[in-house]
């Protein structure tokens, strides 16, 4: 599937977010100003053997493409570099469908904008580590999902899904070093000034 869609967050304008799933297992989910505070595009991407990669990409605060492994299917990605926008297409998939999950789902209202049937679903006293968001999930009847109201915002599917690629690459090299936060750097230290004698 190759789908965009409307990220809405407090504070800041709405972005789009590219979806790409591919016949391999492997994705990318590109999350305009995900790093940074908002300063640096990114893509949150997976090759077929489950490595997770965040993968900088060129913008105005950073010169060009490098990928850092941030995870893999028994590491999950730290919060800290984690935009978190990818889950709902990727680990999350695994949560919704797993009848044993700690989860409560119920009908709930239709959001505005948005198609298919809706759901709410609360976490459980049994779930000690949240696996998934609580939220508002909504579906079109195929499994696609067409919005979501969760603890990082809200997507609204933008354009009907197109079909799957065979795979999906990394948009850049895999390089050694830390990945980016999501939050702003802190700002350089400013000089001191010596006292004159």
């Amino acid at each position: 599937m190759i789908a965009f869609y409307t990220l809405t967050t407090p504070g800041r304008a709405d972005r789009t977010v590219a979806v790409t799933l591919a016949g391999d297992n492997s994705w990318r989910v590109d999350v305009p100003g995900g790093a940074h505070g908002g300063a640096v595009d990114i893509t949150m991407s997976a090759g077929p053997d489950g490595k997770v990669y965040q993968c900088a990409l060129p913008s105005r605060g950073w010169p060009g493409n490098q990928c850092v492994r941030v995870g893999d299917r028994e590491h999950t990605v730290p919060s800290k570099v984690d935009p978190r926008v990818q889950h709902p297409f990727t680990d999350w998939l695994d949560v919704l469908i797993d009848r044993r999950a700690a989860l409560s789902v119920a009908p709930a209202a239709q959001l505005g904008g948005a198609r298919g049937a809706c759901f709410s679903l609360e976490l459980t006293a049994a779930s000690l580590v949240a696996p998934i968001d609580a939220g508002i999930y909504c579906f079109d009847p195929d499994g696609t999902l067409t919005a979501l109201v969760a603890g990082f915002g809200r997507l609204t599917l933008a354009s009907a899904p197109a079909p799957a690629p065979p795979t999906v690459p990394l948009p850049g090299p895999v390089v050694p070093g830390a990945a980016l936060s999501t939050t702003a750097p802190p700002p350089p230290p400013t000089p001191s000034v010596s006292p004159s004698g």
